[in-house]
């Protein structure tokens, strides 16, 4: 059976997706990527926004591009270092 993400994983994959596609990504790949419906990936997307985690840039032919903050790098190593003492303790 396979286990649903939880909100934290989901904003993990999104920041590293974002992360691994050298820190510029369109919105739709990303939503491709992110494996999440379009209205959950809205949300998400919008709570990235709001918490300064990722931000929109719109280069000269009005296309837009998303792009890790310095938050959101933060975040990826935090969650790196949480998963690592998980793992390491076996909990």
């Amino acid at each position: 059976m396979v286990k649903k993400r939880d909100r934290l994983e989901v904003i993990h994959d999104i920041l590293r997706i974002i992360s691994e596609k050298n820190n510029s990504v369109k919105p739709t790949p990303l939503l491709r990527y992110s494996n999440l419906s379009s209205q959950r990936f809205t949300e998400y997307y919008h709570e990235l926004l709001d918490k300064e985690l990722i931000r929109e840039i719109i280069d000269k032919k009005g296309k837009k591009f998303i792009s890790l903050t310095d938050k959101g790098f933060k975040y990826l190593e935090k969650y790196k270092m949480i998963i690592g003492f998980v793992e390491e303790f076996e909990l």
